[in-house]
């Protein structure tokens, strides 16, 4: 056995976001977001479940970071609800919904844990969607001055805001594959809504920087997956090649390098043609701190079967796999070698542009890792998760890995911190650390909380 540690100040945390874990859908005068919306419509949720109730984090947050603190917790990332804030996207402030997010930023400050304050994870406000959502350039103006408002009410008690959690999601298994709201199968509404969420992330970082009373960082999570080609022939390296140009360039190439694959395709040029106008790449090109989620790898095969593409998903025989996708490890390592050696390492093509901190290049964090897996308690009232915790370790070494091989990784949270209402799979898949009795709210702490409450406190782990 050998011990690894991380470098001093390695950042260590957990992630949530607000409609999977807050429930209280409509009370205290919240308005009606596109999750509420397709999660009431039957059909569109394994069990027809809602995140109506979740897990109640909107009255027992108190309770929540208590437990975090138990475990050693110092860093917790989570998103607001912009219909909590704004219940229409725009105009009026919502009071009660303030008051909930003073109440939580000032118990985890309390309890001397760090937010990382999201600001948007999917659950766009019903009320922009019924004017457009994110395939309107609009939309991405009311987000920036969504931003303005978090800022101007929380900005004091916080060091890092990221504007959106994985906007491939919300733009593409939202508006193409039709699996997550608004549940549409539209190309071209995907491609629109991909841009201008990224657009928001500029317009957005604007805002907060003009309204922040001290620096703040400005950060960003993107789902990134290592795309393998299924066999040797050129042809499936050329499809492995699209899907990384439509699945993780689309997002990083704007971000990182001022730049954008769109007009790759000849058929998306005739879907979008003018999407990009001019100055939109320079102002989404502005960034603090990059946020990668990594759950799996991408293995592609070429296939007539998907338009625009043509390319299938293959599923490796003989690997490990969860409920939801493959269990690969290494492809960690090779997705944060492949950032540092594509993204930070060459000359950029132009400067960046100034940012809060001057720097030239972004951070680098793991913001979103785990499994889920279907935890019980056992009879003596203990969850023994081994399987999380056997996935833990060796995703978290890949990452150890990464850093011995010189990318600058700063810090690694697992989602998630409690399980919760996982989309359109419901309350089937549970990621959590901590066990919820879904019918009583009770909170067990399972094996694998303990286990990386220890590995918080060592700054690492036994190999």
């Amino acid at each position: 056995m050998a011990q690894i540690t991380f470098p001093k100040g390695f950042v260590w945390g957990t992630a949530s976001s607000a409609y999977q874990i807050e429930g209280a859908w409509n009370e205290d005068g919240k308005g009606v977001s596109i999750w509420d919306t397709f999660a009431h419509t039957p059909g569109k949720i394994v069990n027809d479940e809602t995140g109506d109730g979740s897990i109640d984090h909107y009255h027992r947050c108190k309770e929540d970071a208590a437990l975090m603190a138990e475990l050693g917790l110092k860093h917790y990332r989570f998103s607001t609800a912009w219909t909590r804030i704004l219940p229409a996207g725009a105009g009026p402030v919502n009071p009660k919904g303030i008051a909930f997010y003073d109440r939580l930023l000032d118990t985890l400050l309390k309890h001397k844990i760090e937010p990382y304050l999201c600001l948007f994870h999917w659950d766009l406000p019903q009320a922009l969607q019924d004017k457009g959502g994110w395939p309107k350039r609009e939309t991405a103006y009311a987000f920036a001055d969504y931003a303005r408002v978090v800022t101007k009410h929380f900005g004091d008690r916080l060091n890092v805001i990221f504007t959106h959690n994985e906007p491939w999601v919300a733009a593409f298994v939202g508006h193409f594959l039709a699996m997550h709201a608004p549940g549409t199968r539209d190309l071209g509404a995907a491609l629109r809504a991909a841009h201008h969420i990224l657009l928001s992330h500029g317009l957005a970082a604007e805002a907060i920087r003009a309204e922040a009373k001290k620096p703040l960082k400005i950060g960003i999570t993107l789902n990134l997956n290592p795309v393998y080609p299924a066999t040797e022939s050129k042809k499936d390296a050329e499809a492995a090649d699209r899907v990384d140009a439509i699945m993780n360039r689309i997002q990083l190439d704007p971000l990182l390098k001022g730049t954008t694959p769109i007009e790759e395709f000849k058929i998306i040029k005739a879907l979008v043609g003018g999407l990009v106008q001019p100055g939109d790449l320079e102002k989404i090109r502005t960034l603090d701190l990059l946020g990668v989620n990594y759950y799996s790898r991408a293995v592609m095969k070429h296939s007539a079967k998907v338009p625009v593409v043509n390319v299938e998903q293959v599923h490796p025989e003989g690997n490990e796999y969860s409920g939801m996708w493959e269990i690969f490890p290494e492809g960690l390592h090779a997705l944060l070698t492949r950032i540092q050696k594509d993204y930070f390492l060459p000359s950029p093509p132009a400067p960046l542009p100034k940012t809060g901190e001057g720097r030239q290049a972004p951070e680098l964090m793991i913001t979103e890792n785990g499994i889920p897996v279907p935890d019980g308690l056992d009879a003596d009232g203990r969850v023994r998760d081994e399987r999380r915790i056997r996935y833990l370790k060796n995703h978290i070494y890949q990452v150890y890995r990464a850093i011995q091989d010189g990318v600058p990784v700063k810090g690694y949270f697992h989602w998630s911190f409690m399980d919760n209402f996982e989309w359109a799979l419901g309350y089937g898949q549970r990621f959590g650390l901590v066990y919820v009795d879904f019918q009583t709210q009770k909170r067990t702490v399972k094996d694998s909380g303990r286990w990386f409450a220890e590995v918080i406190r060592a700054n690492g782990f036994e190999i």
